[in-house]
């Protein structure tokens, strides 16, 4: 099994787990922080959207709360079931496909591609770029989410070693590790309100917001996946030019990661086909 079909196992099993959506974790509101100033949530109202990595449904259904039209969800792992329950009631305005982002079919004439926190865990994310260019009208626009290098060097000195042992755990193994490290981050989150600590920002704005459940699952979540790339600000713009996109903009949310979005040419010769 190679890291790519781990990576989806890895996470179909996470998603079996944690299967709910609550509170900010799943709002608007949160999709709003993610995007930043480069798309307003109104600029969603009536727009045909796919999402890359839709897991148990979350962006999905944010995006319908912002007021999108209809949603391509794509998901190739265990999760579908899960993301057509977290979507019941909506059917007509989803379509899922239980296929790699790289399979998303062409031509939709879509107005936006979405992948947030999926981008990262794909060791070759070339082909899903391009798929999502493919997909776009000329004039669509392709926004990413992905874990940033820069603002996250602390972090990651202790991560990156601790991840070598952790994506190899199985299961219930990781559950008790990330039982024990919660404890950790709920007082390093209560330290970030008094104190300038690395990521203090992220830690006021965003984790402290989410529900007990879900900061315990962005521990799991962290240590999981088979594969995870912290991408510096020039390897996550050129991605996402590289693919044929212009006027590729950058948003370093919360200083420890990016959201890159980037536009197909209304004259698509003008740049790559997305080949």
């Amino acid at each position: 099994m190679n890291e790519t079909q781990k990576t989806i196992e890895d996470f179909g099993e996470q998603w079996q787990t944690f299967r709910s959506n609550p509170g900010f974790y799943g709002a608007v509101a949160l999709l709003s922080d993610i995007m930043g100033p480069l798309l307003p949530a109104e600029d969603l109202r009536g727009a045909r959207v796919a999402e890359i990595g839709s897991g148990t449904g979350r962006i999905v259904n944010m995006l319908l709360d912002a007021g999108a039209s209809h949603v391509w969800a794509v998901e190739p792992s265990a999760a579908m079931d899960i993301l057509q329950a977290n979507t019941a009631g909506r059917s007509g305005k989803i379509t899922c496909l239980p296929i790699p982002g790289e399979q998303l079919p062409a031509d939709l004439g879509l107005e936006y591609v979405f992948s947030i926190g999926v981008i990262h865990h794909i060791p070759d994310p070339r082909p899903v770029l391009h798929a999502a260019y493919r997909a776009l009208r000329p004039g669509g626009k392709l926004l990413i989410w992905v874990y940033g290098r820069e603002g996250n060097e602390t972090y990651l000195s202790f991560a990156e070693p601790m991840r070598k042992m952790t994506k190899r755990l199985p299961h219930f193994a990781l559950l008790a590790l990330t039982a024990v490290l919660y404890v950790f981050l709920e007082l390093y989150i209560f330290l970030c309100r008094f104190l300038p600590l690395p990521m203090h920002v992220y830690m006021r704005n965003v984790l402290a917001r989410f529900p007990h459940v879900t900061r315990y699952m962005t521990i799991y979540d962290q240590l999981n996946p088979a594969y995870a790339k912290y991408y510096r600000e020039a390897e996550a713009r050129a991605l996402v030019a590289d693919a044929g996109f212009q006027d590729v903009r950058l948003y370093h949310r919360h200083d420890y990661s990016w959201s890159v979005i980037g536009t197909k040419p209304e004259n698509p010769k003008a740049g790559q086909s997305g080949r």
